[in-house]
């Protein structure tokens, strides 16, 4: 997407950022309404050369421009959507609307509002905030070419025993003692890519994105903690991370690749000690100080041969 100016190579796009829409679907039939929260990015990739080395803002589309049409957009979805779908909704405005565009990138975070129970009952408009968002990327092409990437950020998760660490590398400037019975703690990012090349290739079924994205979340949390009665051993996060990967994997054959960033959560044992006693306080896994600073950094993708990522 590079052009070449006065013998050099120059690329360049524009976009808005953290555009803020809540939309509010209401059922006529049972009464229910329906809200999501989204902070939507734009990124256009355009032929507008001129307006950075001649001056001429002709072929640029304003970025407030981009900011209003996430609310028209918005307006306009009278039936409630995915974040995905929406993505796609709005990038594909971009590239058909204005014909400098050769192609549209949008971002979008959902923030997670759940529906309140109030004894045990459904509340007909309340909502609570949750934890984890569900996030998107879509890109799309002038020629009609798609990627579609959904994820999860803030899915943190937490197991008070069956993880060691033992076996690492041991030199003079190693500290860490090795154990075979520990906390593990995490926040998962994760973000897995779809093989639509192009749109005709998305399902039609209105809850696709949104029954896939609960499913593959569900999946990453069972294979994280294993069984509700025995669980499951954890010899390393690395060890689990890639675990988490390859059952998404072999679960959906619609995923071609998944990226998984899982950084511990340290609970560190506590032995309490002063100049009388040895020992004030002996650790005997039940009391931890919580730290996240600093923290391990673990990531790790997995593809399919045939992935494009």
């Amino acid at each position: 997407m590079g052009e070449v100016v006065g013998g050099m190579k120059f690329e360049q796009k524009h976009g808005k950022e953290r555009v803020r829409v809540g939309r509010v679907w209401r059922n006529q039939n049972d009464g229910f309404h329906y809200f999501v929260e989204w902070h939507v990015g734009i990124s256009l990739f355009s032929d507008c050369v001129a307006a950075y080395v001649r001056d001429d803002n002709s072929d640029i589309v304003a970025t407030d421009t981009m900011k209003n049409t996430v609310y028209v957009k918005a307006k306009e979805c009278t039936e409630q959507i995915s974040v995905e779908e929406f993505a796609i909704k709005l990038a594909t405005h971009f590239i058909n609307f204005y014909p400098q565009v050769t192609a549209a990138v949008v971002k979008i975070v959902e923030k997670p509002w759940e529906r309140i129970y109030i004894d045990n009952e459904p509340h007909k408009h309340g909502f609570k905030f949750g934890s984890e968002k569900h996030t998107t990327e879509v890109m799309i092409k002038k020629s009609g070419a798609l990627q579609v990437t959904s994820g999860i950020e803030g899915l943190t998760l937490l197991k008070t025993t069956k993880s060691r660490f033992e076996g690492f590398i041991r030199d003079k400037y190693t500290a860490l003692p090795e154990t075979q019975e520990r906390m593990l703690a995490t926040e998962v990012t994760a973000s897995w890519s779809y093989p639509f090349e192009f749109l005709g290739n998305v399902p039609s079924s209105p809850n696709y994105f949104t029954e896939r994205y609960i499913d593959v979340k569900k999946v990453l949390v069972e294979t994280f903690f294993g069984s509700p009665k025995e669980g499951v051993y954890s010899a390393s996060v690395q060890s689990t991370l890639y675990q988490m990967a390859k059952a998404v994997l072999s679960r959906f054959h619609d995923v071609s690749s998944i990226k998984l960033q899982m950084p511990n959560i340290h609970f560190l044992p506590v032995n309490m000690t002063n100049k009388d006693k040895a020992t004030m306080v002996k650790f005997d896994n039940d009391v931890y100080l919580p730290t996240d600073e600093p923290h391990g950094s673990i990531e790790a993708s997995l593809s399919r041969f045939q992935s494009r990522m």
